[in-house]
This record gives structure tokens, sequence and C-alpha cells, in this order.
């Protein structure tokens, strides 16, 4: 079914009265893109971090009506409700619904990390070299939370996992991957050799995804989500949080106090030039603290003291 879609530049202080004015007219839903990338692929949609809202300088809204909406009569009512705001400046146009999980999985393909750490769609066979005994394989569907491995913030975490594994270092301990979106990381975890790892994101969905996903990958009893405001208070051998940098300053004290002393913990999520104030936050509480990166985006590791 296709949708008339409306779409405008905003401040971020007039933001609220925009999404406001277009949720009060009928808008089936409103998305917030960064109006400064250099490219519409480049526009970041952005995971908020606990109880957080992030807003840039300047926006691109874009809101989603049914097709059958009368752009001049929705820009007349848009006028009405709040005349202040500058409406004129929107554009229209029609886009076609899609089955963006077909979409994925017609173009998602096995990808390996590391020395034995696949990434596989449902839909695809296993190439040669992960069908052995070795390959740790997770048969991936993100549904409805995204995370399958072709980000970079992933792929440096998955790297990490693999070479912990390597090291002997995940042989039967609890994982925690904080802010799992579709539980890839606890899932490659636990194929790599953990006993148990608990998931935690601040997005029922995602805990959902995760959930069904390990249930696919028959390690579902292996496998605990909650929402933060739920999870359990433990230490861990082994914590990665693939978030935001504000969110991984913001949660400093909480993800330290989840690392078990000699522990490691790896942070991703992080814009290359935001590294450096992560490192001086999480110095107080970690050793060797290290810096890998892969295009613009930064992994930190380290050692609980």
């Amino acid at each position: 079914m296709p949708y008339l879609e409306l779409s405008l530049r905003s401040t971020e202080a007039e933001q609220p009265r925009y999404e406001r004015a277009l949720e009060d007219v009928g808008a089936l839903s409103v998305t917030l893109l960064d109006a400064d990338a250099d490219t519409p692929n480049e526009r970041a949609i952005l995971e908020p971090g606990v109880g957080e809202t992030p807003i840039w300088k300047s926006l691109v809204l874009t809101a989603l009506f049914d097709a059958g909406t009368d752009a001049l009569a929705l820009l007349a009512a848009l006028e009405a409700f709040d005349p202040e705001l500058d409406w004129a400046s929107a554009s229209f146009r029609t886009v076609e619904d899609q089955d963006w999980e077909r979409a994925w999985l017609d173009t998602f393909r096995p990808m390996r990390f590391g020395d034995r750490t696949w990434i596989v769609p449902w839909n695809h066979e296993l190439p040669p070299e992960a069908d052995n005994e070795r390959a740790a394989i997770v048969r991936l569907d993100p549904g409805l939370a995204f995370g399958s491995g072709t980000h970079p913030t992933t792929a440096l975490c998955l790297r990490w996992l693999d070479r912990l594994a390597a090291a002997g270092m995940l042989d039967g301990v609890r994982v925690l991957d904080f802010g799992c979106g579709s539980g890839i990381l606890a899932l490659a975890a636990l194929k790599l050799g953990a006993a148990q790892a608990v998931g935690v994101d601040n997005d029922p969905q995602a805990l959902l995804a995760s959930a069904d996903n390990a249930a696919r990958n028959e390690v579902g009893e292996r496998l605990a989500v909650y929402l933060p405001q739920d999870e359990p208070a433990a230490t861990y051998p082994v914590v990665v949080a693939n978030i935001l940098a504000v969110a991984l300053d913001a949660l400093a004290e909480v993800l330290a106090a989840r690392v078990a002393a000699g522990g490691r913990i790896a942070l991703s999520g992080i814009l290359r030039g935001q590294e450096g104030e992560l490192l001086q936050r999480y110095a107080q509480w970690f050793d060797d603290l290290e810096v890998a990166t892969e295009e613009d985006w930064v992994r930190i590791e380290g050692v609980r003291r």
C-alpha cells in the first residue's frame, strides 16, 4: 500500500511543535533525520540512550499519511494548527510500502567475523568455509529490531568476541549484552562457548526479537532478556555495550559495576573523535584501554581493575 510522505526541515527548538502538528492532523508516523548529513543515505536514525531522545541542531522530519490524503488540504490543516511555523517549505511524494524484512533477506549474505564467527540469514545456505564443527554460526532474522552485523559497530564487537573465544575467555562464562537489539552479540557469545548470556535493551520489541532469534538458534534457554529497570544486579566476566557515546558516558558507573574484577568490557557505537572523553571516563575503573576503528566508528576495550 502506498503512502503520502511529507518532508520538511526544522530546527531543534521547533521540532516538538512540528511533530505535534503532524500528529494532530493524522500522521501515521514521524521520523527524525540529521539534516546536515551529506547524502540521504548518511542521515542517521540514532537509537536513544536509556531515557534519552537524541536531537540534532538541524533536522529533517518525514511524516507518512494515507495515500488518499489531499496534500493541499493537509497543508491548510497544518497552517491552521500552528500558523507561526513555516509549512511552505514542505515537500510531498508518494512512497511505496515494502516488506523490509523480505528486502533484508534478499540482500543480506553470510558474513565472517574473525576466525570462527559467522552471521548467516535464515534463507541462505552455509558457505563451504562455515560448514564445519569449529564455526560459530548465528542464523539471524532481525525482525523488529536492527542488528545484522552489517554496521561497523556490530562488526567491531563481533570480532572482539571472536578474539576472546580464541583465547578461551568465553568458555563457560556469563556474558552481558547491554543494548542487545536483535541479540546478535549475545547469540555470538553463546555460539562461541559462553554458558549463559543476558540481554538488556530499552525497547521491548528488541527483547522480543532477541528472544525469538535465540530460540531459532536453539540457545533460548541460555539467554535471558530484560528492560533496564528489570535487570538483576550482577557481575560478569565479559560485558559488551554497543549503544551510543552519550549513553556510554551516562551509564559508565552502571556498566563498570557489571564487570567482575579482571573481566573484559567492549564499548562501541562511538563515532571517531568521541573516544577521548570516554577513555578518560572509563580509566578510573579499567586498565589496558585500547581503541579499534572501522570506517568512522570506534570500539574501546579494557580490563576491570
